[in-house]
């Protein structure tokens, strides 16, 4: 009887990158936050913040998005949704600092919005997000030639979600499209299909159906999945052909967690609860909801509700306890939708230690964790967040 010998394998670039010991420039996430960050216990964290961010004075601009930690929000200049974030920056040409606490995407529409002499910071490199890294450029090459070959990528026009890397916005705005955001999605699909016969929508495949279905009465016959980890995605040619929306096969983490059945549960635990949820989640999720749009249509329908009113919230969980706290004296209820607690993990890692960080680097001379797009890739990416911007 003999011993088997263990296998010589080779741990893969891919491998490498899960375990944290490789880092793919391309990709997302970064895997290590270079310097010495503050202890998480430091009882002068808020302190150091507020002294660096005054000694920085107006060269600093610091943007939160409504997902991030409240011990963040509270050093913010401006909160709001990633679109609305870049648009602020751009709005400061003074700022020779736009330190940006979201996602790495967010930082990067910052960077191509903005003048050169302005520099896009984000506290940790590691902060990426799982939806844009579902769609890469090579994916998206790969799924162009897919058309091309069903003789379809002619009367293709590409429409790609605010939530993407600045590789894929180029392609879009390359090959003729635009970018969307969730609350103007139904308005980037109608211009799209006044350009071409079919749309590929990217990276969400939630918000496209949503749009079409809920939004625009097409059916769900009417979309095809395209799964990047199959070939030709996984669809036929004549399946292609006779689709109206390629959907991606992507979606976020945090909202494709709730289901149905936790829209059932909620009505069944608190009589006469508003359902309102992000068009991020599940068809059958928006489908069974009383109510369906952005995080700023979310915020703006908690603020116009009634004093008394109960509402069960589909999105991320910073937010949705602000609201209830925010709303509270006023006798508003509002509850996650869903039993379990899930946090956008990495729109987390931005905290107060690399916040502190940050600023501190900053405040002494030392720019840290600067985002900065390729200079043709942002050209593209331009072209089509300007395509946006001149939707009727």
């Amino acid at each position: 009887m003999t011993t088997a010998q263990p296998l010589d394998v080779q741990p893969t670039p891919l491998a490498l990158l899960l375990l944290g010991r490789e880092s793919d420039p391309r990709s997302e996430r970064g895997v290590e936050c270079p310097g010495d960050l503050p202890a998480a216990s430091d009882p002068d964290l808020v302190e150091r913040a507020r002294a660096a961010k005054a000694k920085l004075g107006s060269k600093v601009f610091v943007l939160g998005h409504h997902y991030q930690r409240d011990e963040v929000i509270e050093f913010a200049d401006v909160t709001g949704d990633s679109f609305k974030l870049a648009r602020d920056a751009a709005a400061r040409p003074d700022a020779e600092y736009i330190v940006f606490c979201g996602v790495h995407f967010m930082a990067e529409s910052a960077d191509i919005l903005t003048t050169e002499d302005q520099q896009v910071v984000l506290p940790d490199l590691a902060a990426g997000c799982s939806m844009a890294d579902m769609a890469t450029a090579e994916q998206v090459a790969e799924c162009w030639d897919v058309l091309t070959e069903a003789g379809i990528a002619d009367v293709t026009v590409p429409v790609s979600y605010m939530n993407s890397s600045a590789d894929i916005k180029a392609f879009t705005g390359k090959h003729g499209g635009t970018i969307c955001t969730s609350s103007n999605a139904e308005r980037a699909l109608n211009w799209a299909f006044e350009q071409g016969e079919k749309v590929l929508f990217l990276p969400d495949q939630h918000l496209g159906r949503n749009t079409a279905v809920r939004d625009m009465g097409m059916s769900l016959d009417d979309c095809v999945l395209y799964n990047p980890h199959k070939p030709n995605g996984g669809l036929t040619a004549r399946e292609l052909r006779a689709a109206k929306m390629i959907l991606w096969r992507g979606h976020c983490s945090v909202h494709g967690r709730f289901s149905l059945d936790s829209v059932n549960d909620v009505r069944e635990r608190i009589p006469g609860v508003n359902v309102l949820v992000h068009p991020e989640c599940r068809h059958e999720v928006v489908a069974a909801a009383d109510y369906v749009g952005s995080t700023e249509y979310i915020i703006k329908t908690l603020e116009a509700a009634p004093a008394g009113s109960k509402w069960a919230i589909g999105t991320e969980l910073n937010l949705v306890r602000r609201l209830a706290n925010r709303f509270a004296d006023q006798g508003k209820e509002i509850v996650f939708l869903d039993k379990t607690v899930c946090f956008c993990s990495t729109m987390n890692r931005i905290d107060l230690p690399h916040l502190v960080w940050a600023l501190e680097s900053l405040a002494d001379g030392k720019v840290v964790n600067r985002i900065e797009v390729d200079p043709e890739v942002a050209s593209f990416s331009k072209l089509a967040l300007e395509r946006m911007l001149a939707l009727p």
